[in-house]
């Protein structure tokens, strides 16, 4: 089991993004192909193996990702000259009422803020993949319906959207 061990490992550290079951037993061969059990094992042994260090093993919507853990980040951010981008309060109201709310339209997202919602915005949370236009409402004008995506998930450390905090009424 070390050697499967030591082969997803070195997947994950050389994977650009999230690694889903499936994609990592397409790596093997067929004769030496673990089964989703032993992998699953394997994931869980690596876990447990970083819990002392400064990396974890994430479960992310989109798969399984090696990263800095959270304590580590304002010490690590400072490879970076890049500052990282800034987001408006508006734009963070206007991804949680789609976020909680999905699936909604533009109205939707408007009735709750109580105010007209800038094109820029759905623009900024497309263009970023937090969202995507999953379909039409069945009213007058057909009006695009929004949904949040993995991409969504990934970014905010989450596995589903039963992990977002709940709204206190």
């Amino acid at each position: 089991m070390t050697v499967l061990k030591y082969k997803i490992e070195a997947l994950l550290m050389a994977a650009s993004e999230p690694l889903t079951i499936e994609r990592m037993l397409g790596v093997f061969e067929e004769f030496e192909k673990p089964t989703p059990e032993e992998l699953l094992d394997v994931l869980g042994e690596l876990a447990s193996d970083y819990e002392p260090r400064a990396i974890e093993l994430s479960c992310l919507a989109s798969g399984y990702l090696l990263k800095t853990k959270k304590s580590y980040s304002t010490f690590v951010a400072r490879l970076w000259t890049e500052k990282p981008q800034k987001y408006s309060n508006a734009l963070l109201e206007v991804l949680a009422i789609i976020a909680y709310k999905q699936p909604v339209t533009r109205a939707d997202i408007e009735e709750v803020r109580g105010v007209a919602l800038s094109t820029s915005m759905l623009k900024t949370l497309l263009e970023r993949e937090w969202i995507v236009a999953a379909g039409h409402r069945d009213v007058p004008g057909k009006p695009s319906v929004y949904v949040t995506t993995k991409t969504f998930l990934d970014y905010f450390n989450l596995a589903s959207l039963s992990e977002l905090p709940s709204l206190d009424k």
